[in-house]
C-alpha cells in the first residue's frame, strides 16, 4: 500500500501528528525540537589519524526522532536540513532547532492505485551550483529538479528512461566538475524491490551520467537520447560521490558491502573500476550506503555499525557507532564542520575538525 502514515505520532518529545491533509503536500509541522540529548560518540578508532578528524569527547546530537527510514540529506542554506522519510512518502525539512516540517507529500509515487511496497518516497538529493534542489526520485522512476524552493513551484525532470524503458528507482544523486549529473539506479524503490519485480524493464542495476545538466532549461522534457549508462556490472550500485579533486567517482554496492572507485576521465565518463574497500566481513548492522567527502578527500560512508572514515587511500580510519542501521550523511553549519548522519527512525549530528567538501557553497 501506498504507505503515507497519515496518523504517526512522531517522537517522545512531540505531541503532534500528520493530519490528512498532510498527504496533500501541504507544509504541516510534525515535530517539536527534542530536548537536548547531546551524548559522547562511541568511536571505534583504528588509526592515531582520526584525531585529525573527530575532536576528543565529540557529541553526537539527536536533533529529531520518530520517523521510519530517512535518506537523502542536504543542508541548503542558510541553515536548513532537508531530508528524505521514504516510508511516509515525504520530503522534510529542519530548523537550526530540531523543528521539522513536512516539505512535500506525496514525495515520490503519485499514482492512484495502491504502491504495493515499503518505499513509495524519493531518496537522495543534493544541489546544484545555482542551489537548485536535485533528487533521486526513488518510487517516481526519475531524477527530478527543483527550480525554485517552493515546492509547488517549477520542477524539471531531468531523467526517466533508459533506451525507451523507464529506469529502476533512482537512488543517489552527485553532480560532477562539468555540470553533468551522476546517479546511481538500484531496485529498492520498486515495489518487490527485486531484480523479477514486474514493473522492472531495464536488466541493469546502472550508475548513469546526464550530460549538462545545469545546462537544462526549466520546465523543459529530458533529453533521453543523451543519458549515458557508464556502470552496469554492480548487483546494486547506492551511494554516490566524487572526490575534490574531480579525478575519481566513488560507488557503493550495498548487496557486496563495498565501495568502488572509477577514475573520472576528462568527457565525463569513467575508467575501469576497482575495489576501493571492502566491508563484507565486517560486523554491524547496516550496509554500504550513501556517502560524502571531506575537503581533505576523506570519505565519510554509511556501513556496517555506523560511518565510516576511509582515508584517498582506502585505509579505514575507524567508525562513528551508531548501533542502527544509517543510511547517509551530510555536511552542514556555516563553516561545513558539521556532519549530519539519517538512520532508520532519526536524525543526529557531530561537530567535526574537518571541512565538508560542499561544491556549490561558494
Amino acid at each position: 500500500m501506498n504507505r503515507c502514515m497519515c496518523a504517526l505520532t512522531l517522537g517522545a518529545a512531540s505531541l503532534l501528528t500528520l493530519s490528512q491533509a498532510g498527504c496533500k503536500g501541504r507544509q504541516t509541522t510534525m515535530q517539536a525540537p527534542l530536548e537536548s540529548t547531546k551524548t559522547t560518540a562511541d568511536i571505534e578508532q583504528l588509526s592515531p589519524e582520526l584525531s585529525t578528524i573527530i575532536p576528543d569527547g565529540a557529541r553526537l546530537e539527536k536533533m529529531a526522532t520518530g520517523f521510519t527510514w530517512t535518506e537523502g540529506p542536504v543542508w541548503v542554506p542558510p541553515g536548513m536540513l532537508m531530508f528524505a522519510d521514504i516510508p511516509s512518502n515525504s520530503i522534510r525539512q529542519m530548523a537550526p532547532d530540531g523543528k521539522v516540517t513536512i516539505w512535500l507529500q506525496p514525495s515520490g509515487y503519485i499514482a492512484k492505485e495502491p504502491f504495493g511496497g515499503t518505499e513509495p518516497g524519493t531518496n537522495g538529493m543534493t544541489l546544484d551550483d545555482k542551489l537548485h534542489l536535485t533528487v533521486a526520485g526513488h518510487a517516481a522512476r526519475n531524477i527530478l529538479r527543483f527550480e525554485t524552493m517552493d515546492p509547488k513551484g517549477t520542477k524539471t525532470i531531468l531523467a526517466d528512461s533508459y533506451e525507451g524503458k523507464p529506469l529502476n528507482s533512482p537512488n543517489d544523486v552527485v553532480y560532477g566538475p562539468d555540470g553533468s549529473l551522476y546517479f546511481t539506479d538500484p531496485p529498492y524503490g520498486l515495489p518487490t524491490q527485486q531484480d523479477d519485480d514486474p514493473s522492472k524493464k531495464l536488466k541493469v542495476n546502472g550508475v548513469y551520467r546526464i550530460p549538462n545538466a545545469t545546462a537544462v532549461k526549466a520546465g523543459s522534457a529530458p533529453n533521453r537520447a543523451k543519458l549515458q549508462l557508464l556502470i552496469g556490472d554492480l548487483p546494486r550500485p547506492n551511494g554516490i560521490a566524487i572526490s575534490p579533486d574531480n579525478k575519481w567517482l566513488y560507488v557503493a554496492d550495498s548487496q557486496q558491502k563495498k565501495w568502488m572507485r572509477y577514475p573520472l576521465k576528462s568527457d565525463g565518463t569513467v575508467g575501469q573500476g576497482t575495489v576501493f574497500l571492502d566491508a563484507s566481513s565486517a560486523k554491524g548492522t547496516g550496509t554500504s550506503d550513501g556517502m560524502k567527502v571531506d575537503s581533505q578527500g576523506n570519505l565519510f560512508a554509511t556501513g556496517p555499525g555506523g560511518v565510516w572514515i576511509i582515508t584517498p587511500e582506502g585505509k579505514h580510519l575507524g567508525t562513528i557507532l551508531t548501533e542502527k542501521p544509517t543510511a547517509n550523511v551530510a555536511w552542514g553549519g556555516q563553516d561545513g564542520k558539521t556532519l549530519y548522519l539519517t538512520t532508520s527512525d532519526a536524525i543526529y549530528r557531530i561537530g567535526l575538525k574537518v571541512t565538508g567538501y560542499r561544491p556549490w557553497v561558494h
